[in-house]
């Protein structure tokens, strides 16, 4: 039986990544109703961009700004623009329409960049640690902080705020919400801009942890969609601890030959186990709670 402890410390940093992408899926659905599929995809905008501009002379964080804000301009752009126009859709074409823009900028990035091996390195050896005896990195400790504090700050701000309570009834009812004096677009605006700084953030941090390319970026929207299903697709905590999970999964199928080919299978028998498990009515309740 190999030792499995280094491969849990490296997965529960990955999974700290796809916690913090389902946390995004999460509170965009939880404020609009609208499942977004191009969360990955605006994570490899962030990555890409950010290495990019560093490469052109940009000081690596200021080139990580840029690549959040560039996620963030993407994502406030279709909110204004194509969300608003499909508010009033199905589920089913809103969805659909996020798989759109993922595809777009997913074809413009391999067409600026195409598929040359690259890597992200940040500037945080002062943070390396030991955990269980395992070497962890300064950029893997960021990942794992920084979901917690989102994590933490979300719940506070769907809970304890005023903005919070706008979101949580506009995605509940849009019509209603503009009757009582909801400014209905501001808010749809600022849950797609919320959802691009997470975006932007968690594919930089991605990007330190894998192969820098535009296709692996943006297929990370499948284990935080798992994530986000294992929460419900509203409970924010149990879907970072299913990112969290997914992460681990996936790492600890590592050493064993026979099933290590298949561990990126993890997040699909998550997400089909809890879809067999949980009622439908829990995809449901929290949007109205």
């Amino acid at each position: 039986m190999p030792d499995l402890t280094p491969f849990l410390v490296t997965g529960f940093a990955l999974g700290a990544i796809y916690a913090l992408a389902g946390l995004g899926i999460v509170v965009l659905y939880r404020a609009t109703g609208e499942l977004n599929f191009a969360f990955g995809a605006l994570a490899a905008a962030s990555a890409m961009v950010t290495w990019q501009a560093h490469e052109w002379g940009l000081h690596i964080w200021l080139a990580c700004f840029v690549g959040i804000v560039t996620a963030t301009l993407i994502s406030a752009a279709y909110g204004a623009l194509v969300s608003a126009k499909v508010a009033h859709r199905t589920d089913v074409i809103k969805a659909v329409a996020t798989l759109g823009l993922a595809l777009i900028i997913l074809g413009l990035a391999y067409w600026i960049w195409g598929d040359s091996p690259r890597r992200l390195r940040l500037p945080l050896r002062a943070l390396n640690t030991e955990l269980f005896g395992v070497r962890v990195t300064g950029a893997r400790v960021v990942a794992i902080g920084f979901c917690l504090v989102a994590a933490i700050g979300i719940t506070a701000l769907l809970t304890k705020t005023r903005m919070g309570l706008q979101m949580r009834a506009l995605a509940d009812t849009r019509d209603l919400s503009a009757l009582i004096g909801i400014d209905v677009e501001r808010v749809t605006l600022l849950a797609w801009v919320g959802s691009g700084v997470l975006a932007g953030v968690a594919g930089i941090l991605l990007g330190t942890l894998v192969r820098l390319d535009p296709g692996v970026l943006t297929f990370m929207v499948v284990p935080s969609l798992a994530a986000a299903i294992l929460g419900g697709l509203r409970s924010l905590w149990l879907t970072l601890l299913g990112g969290l999970a997914i992460g681990m999964l996936e790492a600890v199928a590592t050493p064993f030959q026979t099933i290590a080919p298949y561990r990126s299978l993890a997040p699909f028998i998550v997400a089909i186990a809890v879809l067999m498990v949980l009622p439908a009515a829990a995809f449901r309740s929290e949007r109205a709670s």
